[in-house]
């Protein structure tokens, strides 16, 4: 008799993870987060995660994850792209972007 083995995962997925995974004759057990704040937690973890994939292989598919992740807040906050990207604008604007590459060892106060 063969057993079958359960693996943990915890995690928000994309839309179509379990499809993918049933058609590699997989059984996956999910459940719809009701709650917003649910949602915005998990959110959350998922950046922190993909963060430290790109971490680890910085290569744009990681960045592309990223991205979705951010996509899928701001509409949970019901702001659009534009509006995070004026906000970006405005930050270059006045604290300056990371073209320099300036690294900050030390201030003496």
């Amino acid at each position: 008799m063969i057993k079958s083995r359960v693996k943990e995962y915890n995690k928000l997925v994309r839309d179509k993870i379990p499809g993918i995974i049933k058609a590699k004759g997989g059984v996956p057990k999910t459940r719809t987060l009701s709650s917003d704040a649910e949602y915005l937690t998990a959110l959350g973890k998922k950046l922190h995660e993909e963060v430290a994939e790109y971490l680890d292989d910085p290569d744009i598919k990681e960045l592309a994850d990223i991205l979705e992740i951010i996509h899928a807040i701001l509409e949970m906050q019901n702001k659009s792209f534009a509006e995070l990207e004026s906000v970006r604008k405005e930050k270059a604007k006045e604290r300056g972007g990371f073209v320099k590459r300036i690294f900050l060892e030390t201030v003496e106060e």
